[in-house]
């Protein structure tokens, strides 16, 4: 892929993901993400390790889109921020396939066409830039930045959130109407419809959490290893 492949799975978080690197490794099977990486888990391995689980969600009502900065900003700490290109265009690369090229004001080579095997749902989708660009195909955050706040990333600084906003290893093109489906649910509200890629959504799920210091749940705990269970063992 053009500007160079960021593969989705490998732990790109910016902070120490040692016990997640220890715990799983990932086998490139296919050019899209939606089989590619299928990650593979040690028996007797607690995927959460270091994981702080506590006891419920709760949500707040000070939330906001901007606490986390400008939507998809190019001017971002995150890897692949000041590259040319806002973040919506990088993942949009880095996803599709069999893509086209138009220079627009926020990339030079904006992904005009393409084709998305989603990973949410297994379907594929032809994307086309244009008014409804964003119905069809979205970026969604595997950690909802909602969910983050209600987790602690209220208490981080702006530098810090803005980088977990636009953070690859945290991000994922989907079919559009599947992500407003999951809206900033937690793990133990939603899972992907696609059965197959539960595993591959937990694991990349707990990398998040592992790599910026986030505690979980205990409904989504007891959730994600239930999905990290269908993972094939290593």
């Amino acid at each position: 892929m053009s500007r160079g492949r960021l593969v989705w799975l490998a732990l790109v978080v910016a902070l120490a993901v040692v016990v997640a690197v220890q715990t799983v490794t990932a086998t490139d099977r296919s050019p899209f993400v939606a089989e590619a990486d299928i990650p593979t888990v040690a028996p007797g391995v607690d995927v959460l390790a270091g994981i702080l689980v506590v006891p419920i969600r709760i949500r707040s009502h000070d939330y906001r889109r901007d606490a986390f900065g400008d939507s998809w900003t190019d001017d971002n700490p995150a890897p692949g921020g000041h590259n040319g290109c806002d973040t919506r265009n990088d993942i949009l690369d880095r996803d599709l396939i069999d893509k086209t090229y138009v220079s627009i004001k926020r990339c030079p080579t904006a992904v005009a066409t393409g084709t998305l095997h989603d990973p949410y749902t297994s379907d594929t989708i032809a994307f086309t830039r244009g008014a409804q660009v964003g119905a069809a195909v979205q970026i969604d955050h595997i950690v909802p930045l909602a969910l983050a706040w209600d987790l602690g990333a209220r208490t981080w600084t702006p530098d810090v959130r803005l980088r977990f906003a636009n953070d690859p290893a945290n991000l994922l093109a989907v079919e559009g109407q599947t992500n407003q489906d999951k809206g900033d649910k937690e793990p133990a509200v939603w899972m992907p419809p696609n059965i197959a890629f539960r595993c591959q959504y937990a694991m990349q799920f707990i990398a998040v959490l592992r790599g910026y210091a986030l505690p979980i749940d205990a409904p989504s705990a007891q959730a994600l290893r239930a999905a990290a269970d269908t993972c094939p063992k290593g």
